[in-house]
């Protein structure tokens, strides 16, 4: 995973810790010097102060006529030229010359410190007519609030008049609109009233006109039925006169037979008078044979004629019956259809009638509609003029909306401004800035009397930046860089920070440290709360920002290396959390091996036989912190059941090279987890606890020696008197940028310490450590690094 370097720099090349002259001539800047001259005249400001970006060595100094030091300006080449100006040694006995020489310096350094005065004034001179503006801003936006106020007052009634007029008019609009689509509902309905009627009525009229045809087909079946039934009656009465003429025949015929029988009786009787005439007679009887047989034919036949006529009678008759029915059918059908005819045309008649009152009805709606149309137009017209005045005060709300949105956004950039110009005074001052942070009251701190004792300022200048607390009756005012209140939460802390650990991408060595008694939230502001990824703390999130950020910067040819160590100090003793062999220590809690701390000439420190690890991401180092945290110091008081018993310090070296302009950048974040400071009549620590409180302590009292000291810019500053001094002197007395989180609890008990603790917070705020400085060359060719 990891690379472990032991005894060795935590950079490959010595010449990376060395800075080149075009970096030392950024102390002092090529441009032209911030501030205004005595006299006046205005000079251009520094682009950017420890921001991180090169100057323009070529920009020409600003003019300073008027002035106390003879208009003459010094540049950052001029000022270093003049700090690194060796004397001149022709004859090292000649104590004249060399005393002119001095002299002459002397007078050189007494003109650039007058002209630094001057220009310090012109700082000041700046700064009050920034402040100056800034109230007059604030007293413009105050008037501007009063107006827009009165304003917004004025247009809520006038919205409120304009609302209940619209109320109103959409009231008599719905009802209108109501009227209307009850009048249209019942057009509607009469005009599908009339539509069924006239359907009703062609449907009649097609019903009758098929009737009337149907009785005309009728009619017309009866006359041929009638002329038939005549016809058959008349063929009948031939039939019969045929059927008398038959049987007329018959009887003559059967007379003629009797006859001829008497005759051939007659003839049988003469027979045998007549046999002498047989043979005469005997073709006349072949020829009445003859006859006979004819007729007998003719009878035959004449039967079955008779027989087919009776059929044919039978047959008829049945056919007249049927007739005969479907006449009287017929007839009653035609009286039927005649009384539905008359019910139709009563029908028709009503119906017309009642088309005819619909027709009314239907015209007075229609006038009724139109002048509902006309009500309808005149309303919607006044609709239209009364939303056409509603959308102008809408339109002017919405531009002094956005004029109080402008007013509110220039002062955010006031403010803003403020802080940036704050920010900026403090680092050419080179102050420690000083963040407070006043942790959540908890359920075991007792009764909640955080309102009482710790109060927030909410004047425009202190506010975010105050905070009082009250001791004894005796209110105790104090003013930070940034003050956090107990809701804040873990991101609105980065957010403050992210720029500080941006700078340590930039090549400059940052520290931000967390001090305040035993239970004030320090380990949670540094680490967070395991398990909670929405609680991390700011050593998670600087590293998310660094990683991502690296990762960003590829593409402009960055390359970055990364270096992590992690060490306590417990009982004055150092300890390497990631060392794999934890197993040797002595008796009394200290390691066997002695960790010794040096630093070198370009303010680096380095701590010997330290375990550096090398990390290509979040997650290594995670891991890493997962297992530093199980490694170090912790114990139960009565203050704190999780109590740090050590100083930890979180080392990440940083090295970047951009492979386009062959830059080197070395930076450092060093983000350190102070012990609690913590009275031994409240936390009931014995033994080994006695022995690490008093450790504790005795270094942090070290650290207040130290703190004091640099107030009072003593000559000789006691960073030796503890490890912790010692290994935190180039944060606090070098060219370092240097933040602080002073925690404080809002118990009433705690009131005596969290006071302590803000006021060494103060005077940590007013120490002047020098102006930060960027830590950056070129590569040489020899001096590349490698990536894997």
């Amino acid at each position: 995973m990891a690379t472990k370097n032991q005894n060795k720099p935590p950079f490959p090349h010595n010449n990376l810790t060395t800075t080149s002259p075009s970096s030392n001539r950024k102390c002092f800047g090529d441009e032209k010097m911030v501030g205004t001259a005595t006299n006046g005249r205005s000079r251009q400001a520094f682009s950017v102060v420890n921001g991180g970006q090169d100057l323009d060595p070529n920009s020409a100094p600003a003019s300073n006529a008027g002035s106390e030091c003879g208009g003459i300006e010094f540049t950052r080449e001029d000022v270093e030229a003049l700090l690194n100006e060796k004397p001149k040694r022709k004859d090292r006995f000649n104590l004249k010359e060399r005393c002119d020489n001095l002299v002459e310096y002397i007078k050189r350094l007494k003109l650039c410190i007058k002209w630094f005065q001057e220009l310090e004034g012109s700082y000041l001179f700046e700064q009050e007519k920034l402040l100056n503006a800034l109230e007059s801003a604030k007293q413009q936006c105050s008037e501007i609030e009063i107006l827009m106020e009165n304003k917004e007052e004025e247009l809520n009634s006038v919205i409120t008049e304009l609302r209940r007029n619209c109320v109103s008019l959409q009231e008599k609009f719905m009802k209108e609109e109501s009227d209307k689509l009850c009048a249209m509902d019942s057009l509607a309905r009469e005009e599908e009233t009339r539509l069924n009627i006239e359907r009703i009525q062609a449907s009649l009229s097609e019903e009758l006109a098929r009737a009337q045809r149907e009785l005309s087909s009728a009619n017309q079946k009866i006359s041929s039925l009638n002329d038939m039934y005549k016809r058959l009656q008349d063929y009948n009465t031939s039939l019969q006169q045929y059927n008398g003429k038959l049987h007329s025949d018959l009887s003559t015929v059967e007379d003629d037979l009797k006859r001829v029988e008497k005759e051939k009786t007659t003839i049988v009787e003469n027979l045998s008078m007549l046999r002498g005439q047989l043979t005469l007679s005997r073709a006349s009887q072949d020829e009445a044979i003859k006859q006979k047989d004819a007729l007998v034919n003719e009878v035959a036949c004449l039967r079955a004629e008779l027989h087919q006529v009776r059929d044919d009678r039978d047959r008829l008759l049945a056919q007249v019956q049927i007739l005969t029915t479907d006449v009287v059918k017929y007839k009653e059908s035609t009286e039927k259809y005649s009384a539905e005819l008359d019910i139709l045309t009563t029908k028709a008649t009503e119906l017309e009638a009642t088309c005819s009152s619909q027709n009314n009805q239907l015209r007075i709606l229609q006038n009724q509609l139109a002048t509902a149309e006309d009500r309808l137009q005149v309303s919607d017209s006044s609709a239209v003029e009364t939303r056409t005045e509603f959308e102008g005060q809408k339109k002017l709300i919405y531009e002094l909306q956005n004029r109080l949105a402008d007013a509110e956004f220039k002062l955010v950039e006031g403010e803003m401004l403020r802080k940036k110009l704050h920010n900026t005074i403090l680092e050419l001052k080179g102050n420690i800035r000083v963040f407070c942070r006043v942790r959540p009251f908890l359920p075991d701190d007792g009764v909640n009397t955080d309102g009482k004792l710790i109060s927030y300022p909410t004047s425009i200048e202190a506010l975010g930046r105050g905070i009082d607390i009250v001791q004894g009756g005796q209110k105790h005012s104090f003013t930070f860089d940034k003050v956090f209140m107990p809701d804040a939460t873990q991101d609105d802390v980065f957010v403050e920070i992210s720029q500080l650990v941006q700078s340590a991408l930039d090549g400059y060595k940052v520290c931000i440290f967390a001090y305040g008694q035993t239970g004030s939230g320090k380990t949670y502001t540094m680490m967070g709360r395991p398990g909670h990824p929405e609680q991390k703390g700011l050593i998670p999130h600087s590293l998310e920002q660094i990683f991502q950020t690296r990762q960003s910067l590829q593409p402009q040819g960055w390359r970055y290396e990364m270096q992590v160590s992690m060490l306590e100090i417990y009982n004055e003793t150092i300890r390497d959390l990631l060392s794999t062999n934890r197993s040797s220590s002595t008796e009394n809690g200290a390691s066997a091996k002695q960790y010794s701390i040096k630093h070198d000439a370009n303010g680096n420190t380095h701590v010997s036989d330290l375990t550096i690890v090398d990390v290509r991401s979040a997650k290594e180092v995670s891991f890493l912190l997962d297992q530093a945290a199980q490694s170090r110091s912790v114990g139960k008081t009565q203050m704190n059941e999780q109590s740090s018993r050590s100083h930890f310090v979180f080392t990440l070296r940083i090295f970047g090279v951009n492979e386009s302009t062959e830059q080197q950048v070395q930076g450092v974040l060093n983000l350190i987890d102070l012990a609690g400071s913590e009275r031994l009549s409240k936390s009931g620590s014995t033994g080994d606890r006695l022995k690490e409180t008093q450790a504790i302590n005795k270094s942090l009292s070290s650290l207040s020696d130290v703190i004091f000291a640099l107030a009072k810019k003593e000559d000789h500053i006691p960073f030796r008197n503890s490890k912790l001094t010692y290994l935190l002197q180039p944060c606090l007395g070098g060219d370092s940028k240097t933040l602080m989180f002073v925690n404080i609890s809002p118990e009433p008990s705690s009131v005596g310490e969290s006071l302590c603790s803000l006021r060494f917070a103060a005077r940590v705020n007013a120490c002047e450590i020098g102006i930060p400085r960027r830590q950056t060359n070129m590569r040489s060719s020899e001096s590349r690094l490698s990536y894997g």
